[in-house]
Order: C-alpha cells, then sequence, then structure tokens
C-alpha cells in the first residue's frame, strides 16, 4: 500500500466518531433548498431571454450492531444550527439525492460508544454515505495545514503525486494540474486492491487540491466496501464522475475562511 493511500485511511480513522445521520427532515430540508435553487436559476435564465428578446482503511469487523437513527437535534452541526450533510449536498449534482454523514468507526468497527468528535480543519470535513441504486459509495474530506501536511508526512509533500515515490507503482490515469494562485490539482484512479482484509474497499478516485500555503484538500470519492454486515453493496461507479469530483475540489465552501 503507497504512502497516500495509508495516509487517507489512517485520517479516516482517526476522525471516525460521528454519528450516523439517517432523518427524512434532513433530506426534505436539502430538496427545498436544491428546488428553490434551480427555480431561481431558471427565472434568471427566462428573465436574460426576454431581456435580449470547486479522498480506509483494512479495519478489523466485529460483531454487528443494528444500525442506529439520530434525531434532528442532536445531529453533528455546524456552528449556525445546519447539519454538514445538508450544505455538502448543495455542492453536488442533483441526482445524488441521498447524503448521510456518518462514522467508519461505528460502521466498519462498530465502536460503542463513539469517540468523541474530532477536530476539524475544514467546515465539510467528515465521512459521508451515498446511496443510489441499491448500492452505498462513500466521500470523504479532509483538509490538513501545512503544519499537519509536514508532520504526516515527515515533510513536505511531493511536488508531483503523479510520479512514483520510493518504489511505489505509478498512479492510475494520474492527472497533475496546476491552477490559479499556486495550487496544484491532482487526480487518479486507485482500484484499492491491497490484498485481504475487511473490509475490502472498491474502486475510487482520489484527489488531492494542495495550495499555496502547504495545506491539503484530500477527498476519496469510493464506490463502497465489502464485508460480511456492510450497509449495502458496492456502487458500479463513484458517487462522483472525475469531472464532478474536479468541480467539488474547487468549490471554496470546502476550505477553512481566512
Amino acid at each position: 500500500m503507497n504512502d497516500d493511500v495509508r495516509e487517507l485511511l489512517g485520517r479516516a480513522a482517526e476522525d471516525a466518531g460521528r454519528p450516523v445521520i439517517s432523518t427524512e427532515a434532513v433530506y426534505a430540508k436539502a430538496a427545498r433548498v436544491r428546488w428553490r435553487r434551480r427555480t431561481a436559476v431558471s427565472a434568471a435564465a427566462v428573465c436574460t431571454v426576454a431581456a435580449g428578446a470547486f479522498v480506509v482503511p483494512q479495519l478489523a469487523s466485529s460483531t454487528p450492531n443494528a444500525p442506529q437513527t439520530t434525531s434532528v437535534g442532536s445531529l453533528a452541526e455546524k456552528p449556525g444550527g445546519t447539519p454538514r450533510d445538508v450544505l455538502l449536498i448543495e455542492l453536488l449534482p442533483t441526482d445524488v439525492a441521498r447524503l448521510d454523514e456518518v462514522s467508519f468507526a461505528e460502521i466498519i468497527k462498530h465502536v460503542s460508544p463513539p469517540p468523541a468528535e474530532p477536530s476539524r480543519t475544514g467546515p465539510l470535513d467528515g465521512q459521508y454515505s451515498v446511496r443510489r441504486d441499491g448500492g452505498v459509495g462513500y466521500l470523504t474530506i479532509d483538509v490538513r495545514d501545512a503544519e499537519a501536511v509536514r508532520k504526516k508526512l515527515g515533510g513536505a509533500p511531493a511536488e508531483d503525486l503523479c510520479k512514483p515515490d520510493k518504489g511505489s507503482p505509478a498512479r492510475t490515469e494520474c492527472v497533475r494540474e496546476e491552477l490559479s494562485g499556486g495550487r496544484v490539482l491532482t487526480m487518479w484512479s486507485d482500484d484499492m486492491n491491497y490484498g485481504e482484509g475487511t473490509p475490502q474497499w472498491g474502486p475510487e478516485l482520489v484527489a488531492r487540491l494542495t495550495l499555496s500555503d502547504g495545506s491539503v484538500l484530500a477527498v476519496r470519492d469510493s464506490t463502497g466496501f465489502e464485508s460480511d454486515d456492510a450497509p449495502g453493496p458496492l456502487l458500479k461507479t463513484p458517487p462522483l464522475t472525475r469531472a464532478e469530483l474536479r468541480e467539488l475540489m474547487l468549490r471554496p465552501e470546502l476550505l477553512p475562511k481566512k
């Protein structure tokens, strides 16, 4: 397993501990907001016509517990009271209709009680399940400041993540893109074939956005995992396409406000 995969999967375990969110009220609210947005865009378009005539782990599984549902009042929330999954779904394609913030510690390791709420750097950092066509995939979002990146890697990150490092195999379909403001976006595919284990993760897309100050935004776009008590089968494709993942990586809402 290469260093980048170890880092992403390790971070997922460190950050685990948030309650699984499943509440119809949350999705109803998200649907209403998204409907209003589409209505506003459509209205603006009509007016214009009239006027012109922006990254798990090989964890050991234990005896499964029954899934738990958390009330709206106890959802993990941002300051101001809006759940992170509601904020995130507004940034995703309209065909992502079901998104839940989850805890890998709960759904994979069945840790009870769950670990304390972890500290976050980014406002939408977390682990999220995406349900589609009977399957369950995952999105994980993780922002690290420059100091945390250096501490984790033992130095500055590689300048070009598409180049093999220390004997590691080359990343599949890796694309490095230099952006304005000294930002570098790197995206690649990972079949997650690292031997036997529980859970066994399915293929995924991975993205890293390195900022000029050395901080890094990492997102996993995973088809899910297989185990005896997995919440559902793998998705046929990652929740987001490569183009959709690129668009999400460039959204300023994922980064801390300066």
